[in-house]
């Protein structure tokens, strides 16, 4: 039996994009989903396991916690109670579907809106909410045909609506109404997975078809391929019985945009195995038909039969197949899939001609005579036992990637593991292709041998380890002592810098004596920066610490820079009802008091100055010890005209005394 795969399958761009979010969002606080995220039991329980509760309705969000908007998204007034409780919003509602809610809105200003859909479905109720309580949903020709007349109509579609289902009905609607205005908001990549579907469908014996079963467009997915072909949906590998394969030449796989990669690859799996299982069967019924003669038949019976483990050399490669010298009558042959449990393009990246290699008999005999035997399954096995082991132990252990899928990593532990990206590192990864190649810390957190199934973390062994260095640097960190650190986020209130493992916040107000608007004026991320331990909070693990303190502060010279009565040249850069503030320098800022700022009475401040302004004031008041400085433009301008009138004085020419005695004598000599 061939496994086929279609080409177009598991999570859309909106599913990932929530999930991502989801993820992210819980990495930094408490969060709340309003509904399952996403249509898929076991990717809600894994949100659930990391943190994310569903819940039903607003009232039930904890204080603190994040409420993220499920993809499917909601009605208005669903985001007005969250507004009026305060509660924080983090919108996943997938961006197709936020199209399909703006339009509704937009249309339901000027005709009645009808969506086709399922009335009962998340989405489809969130779209009819945005639309006003006139609108109403469809989903079968026989409704749109019972529709009276309506002088304009405008038709919508659930994203996940089969597209000759949306067009029937449309076609139909268009004699019920003077004015038809369409909009397709079918997703695009719903067309595109059921399109490839239907094709894969029409080309296998079975298929199946992976998917929540409360998934609207993994069932659609299933309507449409048991139109071409025997169809099956499941939602895990469990779920899949040997009898539907009996017979069957090939099978077809394909899974709804809710399914993870990882429970795709589960299914495969196992398909593939029960295809393993019935090359086995028709060797048996081979060997059975075959006609032996005596030796012939003792050397099988000695030397080899199904399932014996055997160890041989390796004699030759192809690209996809080693040989191998087994001492018997022919070569043993191992195909590439069942060299490694990694995924591999040639054979010479796991062995090299002249390796003795441990190997089990899966056929004794194929077309050509060769025994077929697999590597894979007897490094499986002995992984196996040392898996188990590790998985009681939670000892420690080392991996390479070899390769990525949406959900995660694949790798390499002797059979192939798989690590959710979830638990790569602590904090959100953006980007797994990063890690292809690398070789990672591990720790198995699930291991089911009978489905070979082993799930591994890194994020639990950074976890530890983060945390016994935070209670290290907790028992021996000390108020004044100065560390280096490297500022790892912004906020608008201040940057958090990690100080060997433990997070520190950096207040804006200890970032400078001179007053800023944001951290960034200061810093970035990726800075490293020297700062001083101001308070550390053990009780509720908070580190505070300054950046300023490692600066000379301003104040120390005021006294001698700013006695009272210097005349003194500064920027007014904060107005307020009392009066105005004059930046000096870096760290110093004056007051003007508003009787201070002029002769005449002065009603408001803006009347005399505003921000930016160049003033000259005189300093009346400087207290360091409180860092305040009193200035006035009044008396610097009483003191400006003082000195000016002396300058003038002193610029008149001199005029002689006379005395009145000298006056008289000059009057009597005439």
């Amino acid at each position: 039996m061939e496994v086929i795969q279609a080409e177009k399958a598991g999570f859309c761009f909106g599913v990932k994009r929530a999930l991502d979010r989801a993820e992210r969002t819980v990495q930094n606080s408490a969060t709340v989903s309003f509904g399952p995220l996403i249509h898929n039991q076991q990717v809600v329980d894994r949100l659930e396991k990391q943190g994310v509760r569903v819940i039903e309705a607003v009232d039930k969000v904890k204080p603190g916690e994040t409420m993220i908007i499920r993809s499917h998204g909601v009605p208005p007034e669903i985001y007005q109670m969250a507004k009026e409780r305060g509660i924080k919003v983090e919108d996943a509602t997938c961006p197709f579907v936020q199209k399909a809610q703006k339009l509704a809105a937009e249309a339901s200003l000027k005709s009645q809106v009808i969506v086709v859909g399922n009335k009962h479905h998340p989405e489809v109720q969130g779209i009819l909410g945005w639309a006003g309580g006139n609108a109403f949903a469809i989903e079968k020709l026989e409704e749109a045909q019972e529709l009276p007349f309506y002088q304009h109509l405008s038709v919508l579609a659930q994203t996940t609506q089969l597209h000759a289902n949306f067009q029937r009905i449309v076609d139909e609607l268009r004699h019920h109404t003077q004015e038809l205005t369409v909009y397709n908001t079918i997703c695009n990549a719903t067309e595109e997975r059921q399109t490839v579907a239907r094709e894969l469908a029409g080309k296998v014996d079975v298929m199946i078809v992976v998917g929540g079963k409360n998934s609207a467009n993994t069932r659609k997915l299933a309507s449409i391929c048991s139109e071409q072909t025997q169809t099956y949906l499941i939602e895990t590998e469990e779920e899949l019985n040997e009898n539907w394969f009996k017979g069957i030449q090939k099978a077809g796989l394909t899974a709804g945009a809710s399914t993870p990669d990882w429970i795709i690859e589960e299914v495969k799996k196992k398909m593939s195995e029960i295809e393993e299982k019935d090359l086995v069967t028709q060797n048996d019924a081979e060997m059975n038909s075959n006609e032996l003669s005596l030796e012939n038949w003792a050397d099988h019976m000695l030397k080899l039969h199904r399932g014996a483990v055997v160890t041989g050399t390796v004699v030759k490669m192809t690209h996809d197949e080693v040989y191998v010298d087994l001492g018997w009558k022919s070569e043993g042959v191992i195909e590439l899939k069942e060299l490694s449990a990694a995924t591999i393009t040639d054979p010479s990246e796991v062995v090299a001609i002249g390796d003795k290699i441990k190997t089990v008999v899966l056929r004794v005999e194929n077309q050509e005579g060769n025994p077929v035997l697999s590597k894979r399954r007897v490094d499986e096995e002995l992984a196996s036992e040392r898996l188990e082991q590790l998985a009681e132990s939670k000892q420690e252990l080392q991996a390479k990637v070899t390769g990525v899928v949406k959900g995660g990593l694949l790798v390499d532990v002797g059979m192939r593991g798989f690590v959710p990206a979830s638990q790569i590192q602590i904090g959100y990864v953006a980007d797994l292709k990063q890690f292809l190649g690398q070789t990672l810390r591990l720790r198995v957190i699930e291991f089911d041998p009978q489905r070979r199934k082993v799930v591994l973390s890194q994020k639990a062994i950074l976890a530890e380890e983060q945390e016994n260095n935070r209670k290290r640097i907790f028992e021996t960190l000390q108020e004044g002592e100065i560390v280096t650190g490297t500022v790892q986020r912004l906020a608008d209130f201040g940057a958090f810098i990690d100080i060997g493992g433990v997070d520190g916040l950096l207040h804006i107000s200890e970032m400078s004596y001179s007053r800023i608007k944001h951290p960034s004026e200061i810093v970035k991320v990726g800075d490293e920066v020297e700062v001083q331990v101001l308070k550390v909070d053990r009780e509720h693990s908070k580190i505070s610490l300054g950046l300023k303190q490692l600066k000379k502060s301003p104040w120390e010279s005021a006294s001698e820079k700013y006695a009272v009565g210097t005349l003194v040249t500064g920027k007014v850069v904060r107005l307020v009802p009392f009066g105005a503030f004059v930046q000096l320098e870096d760290g110093i800022d004056g007051l003007i008091h508003i009787s201070q700022l002029s002769e005449k009475r002065v009603a408001k401040v803006e009347d005399v100055v505003k921000v930016g302004d160049m003033v000259q004031a005189k300093v009346i008041e400087c207290k360091p010890e409180e860092k305040r400085i009193s200035l006035s433009i009044r008396e610097a301008i009483t003191e400006a005209q003082v000195a000016q009138e002396k300058e003038m004085l002193e610029s008149q020419p001199d005029i002689p005394e006379v005395t009145i005695g000298d006056a008289f004598k000059k009057d009597s000599d005439q």
